[in-house]
This record gives C-alpha cells, sequence and structure tokens, in this order.
C-alpha cells in the first residue's frame, strides 16, 4: 500500500476526537495496511488513525517479541472498561517530536475492541503494553500525552515548537 504523512503538534487534526468505526470493509483493510507499514517506517510501535489525518477509532500496535520480528494488532472501536493501579513510564510520541518524558498511567486496563473481522473482543493488559494502549487510545479522544504533563513543561514544549515552526518559516521565506 503507502506510506502516509504523520501530523505533528500543533496540527489541529491531533485534537479531534475520532469518529467510530461502523463498517469493515476493503477502505478500511487498506487504511490498516498503511497504517502498520507507516507505524514500522517511522519507526512506533503504536499509530492511532487521527495520526495520519484519519478520523477513525482505529489504532495499530506493535506486538513483537523479536527484535527483527514485525507482528501487529489492530484494534477497532478500542474502549477502556476497567483501570488498575498507576505506574510512571517513558513516553514519546511520533506526532510530538524531540520530547520523552514520564508520565503517569494506570498499571493495569481492560479494555473491549473489536477485531478486523468486526468481533468484539476483550483483554486485560499490564505495564508497558497498558501504556502503549493507554497512549494511543488518548489519540481518538484529541489528548496527547504532552496533556499528562505539568503545565511548566508543556509550555515549555509549545514555546519550543513555535520556534522551530518560525525557524521554517523563515527558511522558506529566505
Amino acid at each position: 500500500m503507502s506510506l502516509r504523512t504523520i501530523h505533528k503538534f500543533p496540527d489541529p487534526v491531533l485534537r479531534q476526537k475520532a469518529k467510530k468505526v461502523t463498517t469493515i470493509d476493503d477502505s478500511l483493510k487498506n487504511l490498516i495496511t498503511d497504517m502498520v507499514e507507516t507505524m514500522y517506517d517511522a519507526p512506533g510501535i503504536g499509530l492511532a488513525a487521527p495520526q495520519i489525518g484519519e478520523s477513525s477509532q482505529l489504532i495499530v500496535v506493535d506486538i513483537s517479541r523479536e527484535e527483527n520480528e514485525q507482528r501487529s494488532m489492530v484494534m477497532i472501536n478500542p474502549i477502556i472498561t476497567e483501570r488498575e493501579g498507576s505506574q510512571v513510564d517513558e513516553e514519546g510520541c511520533l506526532s510530538v517530536i524531540d520530547l520523552t518524558a514520564s508520565v503517569k498511567r494506570s498499571r493495569k486496563i481492560t479494555l473491549s475492541y473489536q477485531d478486523i473481522e468486526g468481533k468484539e473482543q476483550e483483554m486485560t493488559v499490564e505495564d508497558r503494553f497498558a501504556v502503549v494502549l493507554q497512549h494511543e487510545i488518548d489519540h481518538l479522544n484529541g489528548v496527547l500525552f504532552i496533556d499528562h504533563l505539568s503545565t511548566l513543561k508543556r509550555s515549555l514544549y509549545k514555546k519550543k515548537v513555535k520556534k522551530m515552526l518560525a525557524g521554517q518559516k523563515s527558511k522558506l521565506n529566505s
């Protein structure tokens, strides 16, 4: 299929709540293929449809166990139904460039979703995989991991991005 452009903060598309997927057809399956290729090319361990400008409640995550393996999992309309405990883990994001930060998330989550065949599934996960899924599901609701940071860290990052964007504009105009 084809690689898609990953939208970067502060693109407004990242702040929109994604629409529920109602039809699983060839168009959606092509989108999934594009998302998996884009995620691995980036390289990343998860990608939500809004990150490539698609308003669909759809995420893909890497579930590989070996270093050179590429196995992914698709979750359609994922919803976290239970949360337990908390943990702090280092996060980064393909849509939030040049930033990693410690984020507090639930340690264990239960979620419901549809698989690629449209079958209802339920899964309980914990630790790092729980972090990845919470991060990607946040994207479906227009939430970025920087929203979980302190006001100071978030504002410092926003200033850095404004400066980078201003620098890019001045290069284009010269």
